[in-house]
């Protein structure tokens, strides 16, 4: 049997915050500018996006705001800043859907996941999010509750 290929595909910073606070709309993948010493540190796993969000400039590109990539250990005096603005790559079809639905309908354009794709390329799923009400938030945790509260009855059952 012939030997199935490594797989390059690893999760970096994975942001399940977005899911409770925010009512997830379309989701678009995009690639990240970095500097060198960012993917080094990023392959290290330790960064963060759970306070992130994306934001469209006046030009018509798109920014990863506040996501945090820490400098990396063995860089040199020209190792990057942790909290800088990095800009994201999306084709221009995508960057008009989400600049509208910025603009218009007042969502919000959140980060899920930063990973490593097959390629070995650093890219980010963001997506288009509508804030969640309290009322809302609450309903979702007891669909929730319920979901676990029947896998325990149905595995009592058997």
């Amino acid at each position: 049997m012939a030997e199935k290929p490594h797989s390059n595909f690893k999760i970096v910073a994975d942001n399940r915050k977005a899911r409770y606070h925010y009512e997830i709309g379309e989701a678009f993948e995009a690639g990240l500018m970095l500097t060198g010493t960012e993917v080094k540190s990023l392959r290290t796993g330790r960064s963060t996006i759970a306070e992130s969000y994306a934001s469209v400039d006046s030009r018509g590109e798109i920014w990863l705001v506040n996501a945090t990539i820490p400098e990396y250990h063995a860089g040199n005096r020209n190792n990057h800043e942790p909290k800088r603005l990095r800009k994201l790559l999306l084709k221009h079809r995508e960057i008009v859907k989400l600049s509208h639905g910025v603009q218009r309908e007042g969502m919000t354009i959140v980060p899920l996941k930063l990973f490593f794709n097959d390629r070995g390329r650093a890219k980010i799923e963001i997506a288009l999010a509508k804030g969640k009400q309290v009322h809302d938030k609450r309903e979702t945790e007891k669909q929730r509750d319920w979901n676990r509260e029947k896998s325990r009855l149905m595995k009592q059952r058997d």
